[in-house]
């Protein structure tokens, strides 16, 4: 069993993947930080202060919190523009 194991884990390269994983997990951690830590409250700090809240999920409407929405959905696309600068820069070094 134990050469079966290793045959798989050399065959499969699993290491690699598991490796590339964890790197990729912590990238995440990392554009997502900026995005939520950095970005956000830089741009929109004027806003915030204007409606008197402190985070963009505190919004509401008669209960109905359409804040964590509209943060969720600002967060999505901030990651999504810093994740695509990312990798078309390394794209173009690489070329």
């Amino acid at each position: 069993m134990r050469k079966d194991f290793a045959a798989f884990m050399a065959e499969y390269n699993v290491i690699g993947m598991a490796i590339w994983l964890l790197i990729w997990v912590k990238v995440w951690e990392f554009v997502k930080s900026i995005v939520e830590d950095l970005v956000t409250p830089l741009f929109f700090a004027p806003v915030f202060k204007k409606l008197k809240i402190e985070k963009l999920e505190d919004l509401s409407w008669h209960g109905v919190l359409y804040g964590k929405a509209l943060a969720r959905f600002i967060d999505f696309i901030l990651t999504a523009i810093v994740v695509f600068l990312v990798i078309h820069y390394l794209w173009i070094e690489k070329a």
